[in-house]
This record gives structure tokens, C-alpha cells and sequence, in this order.
């Protein structure tokens, strides 16, 4: 398992880059807040519209993925199954292949960075250039996604500056107008060339066969309309009825991603050109992938964790994200909702430590538009670590190695927490311990890492009567 102290230390020592966060943060915070109390006056209602339609496609999956696939098929579309990342990969690059395509551009896609599709491709010596314009910053620069909507939000204006005069060669700027033109100038010289255009999904509509994107920068409707080829990659839990339940979604997306009321474009393809149609691609395929997908599907605790839309509100609001960045979870999808995914669709074993970086507030279960309750799937995930599930295990937990201390402590933990008397008897006679925690702290598993950067509670009186009194309640 990878132990990732070393970079979460970098990331916090890395004054710009939380300076970047905090301001790009709580700006996407006030601009949510602002529009919802100014634009709706039944939010909750639609969050729960939203939660009812996202499990309505997912109780009832399979079907909905027959639906999709008999009327994207009838609309001309091309449908490819993919079992795992690799088999995605391998779609996307015998396409390209056959079509004798060496470069393939994209519109911006978290499922071509979870199946890494870039990599793959360079590879095979093929090239695929990113369009998005945070995401154009990244690829320049060697970087990951920091986050699932604004994939560059780390850097500032003056970083892209010195960036674009190093990779692209013309002079430094630092205006954003001017950065804008740069890369727009570069992009065009990119598009004129197009053959094949690559997207990501925001919604399929089973029952009319069709696909939905949204975005603000007008790349993804030139990687759309304007190659003769359009393959477009969609994991299987982007898939909805029908467009009231993609609209309901929607209408969540943005305001919860950037604060904006509506994106500036919502493009809908049905099909590839038709005869008499002047634009638009000749060939649309769809790849509808799994990777785990099913299993996460299949487990009572996190089956949830699928009806998310991608809009990244988790991480704007979460304290621990806002400190440490998107890269120190070392994972395709970081912040809150990465914490319960990321290992469920690569393995505990690669991904299950980053499930100590929550501090549980509950701040991010809060604020998701389709009510995903992350905080206790986290939570959960923490049990499943240690071994305690009893059945169904998120995929590779049962090849983690336990500690017997830490599986012991936990378990001494669960018994006294699940029963009322040891609990009132514990916290009453906690004070008693108060020395050996004070003396001892600093060397003791879980307790010592707090140690090294907080002092440890000294522990007074009767605890439980102190709590009680706080929750309004007397047990003299």
C-alpha cells in the first residue's frame, strides 16, 4: 500500500498552490449559495426528484442499458461493452486503428482519465490531445486532474502564464483574456486537422437512445459535430429513463459544480449525420463501461455512491480537500466522493488509505445535489478497512493486512460503543486514564499521530454527564 505523508506534507508546505484553493474554493462555495437562494425556490424538492430518478435507473439497470443500447442503435449509433478499463482503452485504439487516425482529440472526460486513455495511447503511438482549456494546461505541464470539474483550479493565472511561454513558445501574459487567446489560437491549429472527436457523458436517455453533454468552452461540441468520427465514453451509471430525469439532474449540475444558473452549452446527439445534414459526424459510437460498477450496484452500503453526477460539490466544501489539494489523494477521483469510489474501482488495496483524509463533518453529504450520504459511506469504508464487514466486501479488501493492535482496538471500541452501559461506564471513569494518556499518548497507535501535531485532550470530571448536559439532558 502506497503511504502518501510525504506528499500530503508537500501539498501543505505548498503555500501557493492553498492559497490558489482557498480563493477558487470559497468563491464556488459563495457563488452556489448565492445562486439557490436566488434562482430556486424548491431546492431540496428537486434534490430529492433527482435522487428518485438517479435510483430509479440504477434498481432497475439492466434494463435501462438494453433500452439505451436498442434505441442508440436504431438511432445509427455504434454501442461497445467494456468490462474493464482496458477493454475501453482497447475500443478506442482498434477505432483508431482501423480508421488509420493517429491523433484523437478530446473534450473533457473523467471516464477517459479513470480508464487512462492517454497513456494507453501514447503507448501504442498514438496521440491524444486534451481541448479543454484546464485540462490543455495539465497536459502541458505533466499534471493530473486536481479536481473533477476545474481540473487546473490549483494554478493562477501567472503559473498558466509562465506555462504556455515555456510550452507553446510565445510570450509570457498574465492577463486572462489574453491566456484565453493563447489558447485558442494553439486549439484551432488542432482542430483544423479533427478526424476523430472523443467525449465523456453527462447523461444517456434510454428511452430515446441519446446522449447528453454539457460544458462551457464550446471544445466538446467541436470534438462532437465536427470529426467525421465521435466515440464517446460512458460509464454504465450515467444512464437515466428519460429526459424529464436527465433535465431534473441537470438542472442540479452546474449551479451545485460553478455556481452558474445554466452552462453555456447543453449539446444533445441523437445520431450521426443524417442524409441532407451539413454537419455533424458520420459515425457515433458509445462505450458503455463497467469497471466494478456492478459491484458497487450490488452492495446495500454504497450502491448510492452511483448516483453521482459528476459536479464536484463534495471537494468545494470539504476542509481537508481545501488544504491538501486534489493530489495528495493520488487517485483519478480525490476529494469526498474519490474517498468512497476511488476504492471500490481500482481495490482497498491500492486506494484504502486515503480514507483517513476526512475529519467527518458531514459538510459534503450535506451539500450533493442527488443526497449521497458520503460521510457514512467513508465511515463504512473505515470498518471494511480493518476487516469487520461480514459480507459482500468492497473489491480487494479482504487481500489488506491487518494490524492485530489496530483490529483489536476497533473491536474493543465497537463493544463499547454498541452498548449502552460500558459507554456511560467508560466515559464516567475516562479522567482516571488521564495520566497514561498524557504520558503515554505520543506512542500509541492512532493516538500518536495527533500527538505530533495537537496537544492531547486532558480528560476532567465525568464525561457522559458533561455530554449529556450539552445535548439538554440531566442523568443525575
Amino acid at each position: 500500500m502506497k503511504n502518501h505523508s510525504e506528499l500530503i506534507n508537500t501539498k501543505l508546505a505548498d503555500t501557493q498552490m492553498r492559497a490558489n484553493l482557498d480563493s477558487a474554493m470559497h468563491a464556488l462555495q459563495d457563488r452556489r449559495l448565492a445562486l439557490i437562494n436566488s434562482k430556486f425556490k424548491q431546492w431540496e424538492g428537486l434534490r430529492q426528484r433527482a435522487k428518485n430518478a438517479k435510483d430509479n435507473a440504477l434498481f432497475t439497470l439492466k434494463d435501462r442499458v438494453l433500452e439505451f443500447e436498442k434505441n442508440a442503435t436504431k438511432n445509427g449509433m455504434k454501442v461497445h461493452y467494456a468490462s474493464t478499463c482496458e477493454d475501453a482503452c482497447e475500443i478506442v485504439y482498434n477505432l483508431m486503428i482501423e480508421k488509420k487516425i493517429s491523433k484523437v482529440l478530446k473534450g473533457k472526460s473523467m471516464a477517459s482519465e479513470e480508464i487512462g486513455l492517454n497513456h494507453y495511447l501514447e503507448k501504442k503511438g498514438l496521440i491524444a490531445t486534451e481541448t479543454d482549456l484546464g485540462e490543455l494546461i495539465l497536459q502541458l505541464g505533466n499534471e493530473t486532474p486536481v479536481h473533477i470539474v476545474v481540473p487546473a483550479i490549483h494554478k493562477n493565472r501567472y503559473e498558466i502564464g509562465e506555462l504556455f511561454a515555456e510550452k507553446l513558445g510565445v510570450e509570457k501574459e498574465s492577463e486572462p483574456e489574453k491566456l484565453n487567446a493563447i489558447a485558442r489560437v494553439h486549439l484551432r491549429n488542432e482542430f483544423e486537422n479533427l478526424q476523430m472527436g472523443l467525449s465523456g457523458v453527462n447523461f444517456a436517455i434510454s428511452s430515446k437512445g441519446a446522449i447528453w453533454l454539457i460544458e462551457n468552452e464550446g471544445n466538446g461540441r467541436m470534438c462532437t459535430t465536427s470529426p467525421d468520427i465521435h466515440v464517446a465514453i460512458c460509464g454504465i451509471e450515467k444512464i437515466v429513463e428519460s429526459f424529464n430525469d436527465a433535465a431534473t439532474t441537470d438542472t442540479l449540475l452546474t449551479p451545485s459544480a460553478t455556481g452558474q444558473f445554466i452552462p453555456a452549452y447543453n449539446n444533445i446527439i441523437t445520431g450521426p449525420r443524417k442524409e441532407g445534414e451539413l454537419d455533424g459526424p458520420k459515425e457515433v459510437h458509445i462505450i458503455l463501461f463497467n469497471n466494478h460498477r456492478t459491484n458497487i450496484l450490488s452492495n446495500k452500503d454504497y450502491y448510492e455512491a452511483l448516483r453521482c453526477i459528476r459536479c464536484g460539490a463534495c471537494m468545494n466544501f470539504c476542509p481537508v480537500y481545501d488544504k491538501i489539494g486534489g493530489h495528495s489523494y493520488d487517485a483519478v477521483y480525490p476529494g469526498p466522493i474519490g474517498e468512497v469510489i476511488s476504492p471500490q474501482l481500482f481495490g482497498m488495496k491500492e486506494h484504502s488509505d486515503i480514507l483517513s483524509l476526512c475529519s467527518l463533518c458531514g459538510r459534503c453529504s450535506e451539500v450533493c445535489p442527488v443526497k449521497i450520504p458520503l460521510d457514512s459511506m467513508i465511515r463504512k469504508l473505515r470498518r471494511d478497512k480493518i476487516g469487520e464487514y461480514e459480507e459482500n466486501a468492497p473489491l480487494g479488501a479482504s487481500e489488506l493486512e491487518h494490524s492485530s493492535l489496530e483490529k483489536g482496538g476497533f473491536s474493543a471500541f465497537t463493544k463499547m460503543a454498541t452498548s449502552a452501559t460500558l459507554w456511560r461506564t467508560g466515559l464516567a471513569n475516562a479522567s482516571k486514564f488521564n495520566w497514561f494518556v498524557q504520558s503515554f499518548g505520543g506512542h500509541i497507535p492512532v493516538l500518536s499521530r495527533w500527538a505530533k501535531y495537537k496537544d492531547l485532550p486532558k480528560l476532567e470530571g465525568n464525561l457522559y454527564k458533561e455530554i449529556s448536559k450539552l445535548d439538554g439532558v440531566s442523568y443525575e
